[in-house]
């Protein structure tokens, strides 16, 4: 069992993607972000979203941008 639940965790880590909490694989390539005053799109580097909340925060260009899950957009091409 033990064996199982290590190579589940190399295997989750080995696959790519740019979601920074292991829980599922989720690979997003842009992202556009809406705030206030701006219209913000690049390539994702890493996002995150929060169990407890309706917050998201994306890396765009060593940026990272903290905004509600509304406000982003993800897109995976």
């Amino acid at each position: 069992m033990k064996k199982i639940f290590i190579g589940v965790c190399v295997a989750l880590l080995l696959t790519g993607c740019n979601r920074q909490f292991i829980d599922t694989t989720y690979n997003f390539n842009k992202a556009i972000i809406i705030l206030s005053d701006a219209k913000i799109d690049g390539e994702v580097e890493s996002w995150r979203d929060f169990e407890d909340g309706d917050m998201i925060q994306v890396t765009i260009e060593g940026k990272t941008y903290l905004t509600h899950s509304a406000n982003v957009l993800l897109i995976h091409e």
